[in-house]
């Protein structure tokens, strides 16, 4: 009997820890390169260690399938089976999907919904990303953090945000995409409805992207006098025009990309649904492309 009361009352404090351990912020390093993809380090299946964009624009985890074929020590079974992924301190559990692309220097991304529930920070001047339980107080007390509200739309999440050009503005919800890596990407369909004058705006270059299962996406990249994203204003951004091979299949929605968005220090409030931005050392950094 003796024995069993110890046995007992030596789990309890590793049990309490545990418990704490889930409720306490979650500090994970945070890698950003030239092309602007952020990636962090996770373990997959408790045996592969990846580099993976955390991308707002997509669910769950997706891997290339090179990495599927040549870096991981097992097979796993897409679409319908769970796996255990650790980023940070704390296992998430996700299904897999395969891709022939992804961001330069990862292995593959994973979504928004692993959060869900949680807050995340993205944290530039530092390097950081933290997962919170919660929105810390402060962030509500600083007048410099500028909220939006999330809107979901097919499991990804929107912001409203404001383009002008000459005396025309467009308010309309984008994409918040920390995966695309350039400034905007603004559908041509949702520009014609606003009436936005596109002739009027510097064209700068031409190219083909390609989407993440290496299909082909025409754009141009065009001059935009003035972003607006919550209070805070960008002139004379490059954004891309999408006419034809959307990325989002066939949809017409706006994209903010992370060449704009790594300028704020933000947190990502999945609890409530909102989204705080604030600049950071990078809010004046010269664009890839340049106007």
């Amino acid at each position: 009997m003796k024995k069993y009361l110890f046995f007992t009352l030596a789990l309890l404090p590793i049990t309490a820890y545990s418990q704490n351990k889930a409720s306490l912020p979650d500090t994970i390093p945070l890698t950003i390169n030239k092309q602007n993809t952020i990636y962090v380090k996770a373990v997959f299946n408790k045996t592969d260690t990846l580099n993976l964009n955390f991308d707002t624009g997509t669910t769950e985890l997706v891997l290339t399938n090179d990495v599927m074929k040549n870096k991981l020590k097992s097979a796993p079974k897409l679409y319908d089976t769970f796996y255990d992924i650790k980023i940070g301190n704390q296992d998430y559990s996700t299904r897999v999907f395969d891709a022939q692309l992804t961001g330069h220097d990862t292995d593959g991304r994973f979504g928004w919904d692993l959060f869900k529930g949680k807050v995340v920070e993205l944290n530039y001047d530092k390097n950081i990303m933290v997962v919170h339980p919660q929105l810390p107080l402060s962030v509500l007390k600083e007048d410099a953090f500028s909220k939006l509200m999330i809107t979901f739309f097919q499991g990804i999440f929107l912001v409203e945000s404001q383009i002008f050009q000459d005396i025309v503005e467009n308010s309309d919800f984008f994409l918040f995409d920390t995966g695309y890596q350039r400034t905007a990407m603004l559908d041509n369909d949702l520009l014609k409805i606003g009436k936005f004058p596109t002739q009027n705006m510097k064209v700068i270059k031409k190219v083909i992207m390609r989407g993440a299962q290496g299909n082909e996406v025409p754009v141009i990249t065009s001059s935009l006098q003035k972003l607006k994203i919550g209070k805070y204003e960008f002139k004379d951004v490059p954004v891309q025009l999408v006419t034809t091979n959307k990325p989002m299949h066939g949809q017409n929605i706006h994209i903010l990309g992370n060449e704009v968005l790594k300028r704020f220090n933000m947190f990502l409030d999945f609890q409530n649904n909102f989204v705080y931005l604030k600049p950071n050392h990078l809010f004046n950094a010269e664009y890839i492309e340049k106007s």
